[in-house]
């Protein structure tokens, strides 16, 4: 078993906004094959598909985004799902609109999340698709809660919405392909207001 999961926050008033984007991510999959993450274990909302013949457990966190950990390890611990199996999709305000980064290990940048899973798996050797949702400001993190719960702009959105294509695809890839194929394949960064492959 492999599990993706998106972090965000649950109800209406979080749904699209920055910090959900690891949801809309983990949706589009979903309806890329057919289904719905809607059934309700370990404080999340989950569906078991199969991607390419390999049985995979879909999740979206129900905690609130500063304890995505608490539901990831239930299920990781159910099913003895080794770290290397483990894939993380969250927002990070560190890459411009635009951006996807495809990593297989390292730090939470930052992104609470991301820093509940790795302290509840005890391993930071977690694969992760970051997604672009900007910065409020270049100096400072000050305004990090308003910035995140609010929507991307309508002027920002269609560059946005192709970075959530492209997440849910790189996820669907990376439950059959080695990572690094994937890195290779989906990454998307952001120069100078343009899109470009890296």
């Amino acid at each position: 078993m492999k599990l993706i999961a998106g972090l965000g926050n649950p109800g209406k008033e979080y749904e699209k906004t920055r910090h959900n984007s690891g949801f809309m991510a983990v949706d589009l999959l979903a309806e890329k094959l057919n289904v719905s993450v809607s059934s309700v274990k370990w404080n999340a909302l989950t569906e078991i598909v199969r991607i390419e013949g390999q049985p995979v457990l879909l999740m979206k966190p129900l905690t609130y985004m500063n304890e995505s950990g608490n539901a990831v390890i239930q299920a990781v611990n159910y099913y003895h799902i080794d770290p290397s199996d483990v894939l993380i999709i969250h927002d990070d305000m560190d890459l411009p609109v635009g951006s996807v980064r495809i990593r297989k290990k390292g730090s939470s940048g930052g992104q609470k999340g991301m820093k509940s899973v790795i302290a509840h798996m005890g391993t930071d050797e977690i694969s992760r698709i970051r997604i672009g949702v900007g910065h409020s400001s270049r100096s400072g993190h000050e305004n990090v809660p308003d910035w995140v719960l609010s929507a991307v702009p309508k002027q920002q959105q269609d560059e946005f919405q192709n970075s959530l294509k492209t997440a849910s695809e790189a996820a669907y890839a990376w439950a059959y392909e080695p990572i690094e194929t994937v890195m290779s394949k989906y990454n998307i960064k952001v120069q100078r207001g343009n899109i470009e492959n890296s």
